[in-house]
């Protein structure tokens, strides 16, 4: 359970979700992830973890990014309430088209995109970003150059590294992308299996988080 006093949010978890798109992904790959990430929102396990606090719901959002200014919102914050508010979020990402195929990976403008998201969400407890890709930046700011000057200081950033095209992009994430409050790195060992790292991945993003007495910061269960 969440224990945060008696001032908590009713909203305990705004979660952005950053999809990656460029000139890598393939149709084909697109397609796995648009329905993978779509089938995982609405697995049981998924399912079970965003309702499992009624009246301290999750508020998600989810963008495609690639070059430095091609990132399109897929879904506007969206309160997860219930499971009819999940099939929702799902069917629109899962019957959303991609809106750029021809950029390179520019993944701290993807930070900065995801930053600006996060200062238009509801007022939740934790705030959480789930960025994927299947390589390492290539255009642009680095992620460090947005994480000093976007205001993500108490974010948690988690990454979801998707193998198979580059073999440096699982240290690319490890050591420049996850950053933050009990962040992780998720690996898909190829596209096909973005919908089970995905699954496991927003399990526990949005899984219930205790806040130490301590004041040690937060911790997932």
């Amino acid at each position: 359970m969440v224990l945060a006093g008696p001032a908590a949010a009713d909203c305990r978890l705004a979660l952005v979700l950053a999809v990656d798109i460029s000139s890598s992904v393939d149709a084909e790959e697109d397609r796995l992830q648009r329905q993978g990430l779509a089938r995982a929102l609405t697995s049981e396990r998924v399912r079970r973890a965003a309702l499992a606090l009624p009246g301290q719901h999750v508020a998600l959002a989810v963008f495609e990014w690639s070059g430095r200014w091609q990132q399109e919102t897929l879904l506007e914050w969206t309160p997860l309430r219930s499971a009819a508010d999940i099939d929702a979020a799902a069917a629109a990402i899962a019957g959303s088209t991609r809106s750029y195929a021809d950029f390179p990976t520019a993944a701290g403008y993807a930070l900065g995109y995801a930053s600006e998201m996060l200062g238009r969400a509801p007022d939740c407890l934790f705030r959480t970003i789930d960025i994927s890709g299947d390589g390492v930046s290539n255009e642009g700011f680095p992620p460090s150059f947005a994480y000093s000057n976007f205001p993500l200081g108490d974010v948690t950033v988690n990454g979801l590294a998707i193998t198979g095209h580059d073999e440096t992009v699982v240290r690319f994430y490890r050591t420049q992308i996850v950053r933050g409050p009990g962040a992780f790195l998720e690996i898909a060992d190829d596209f096909p299996d973005f919908e089970r790292a995905m699954t496991r991945k927003l399990e526990r993003e949005m899984g219930a988080r205790v806040v130490g007495s301590s004041g040690d910061g937060p911790r997932v269960q």
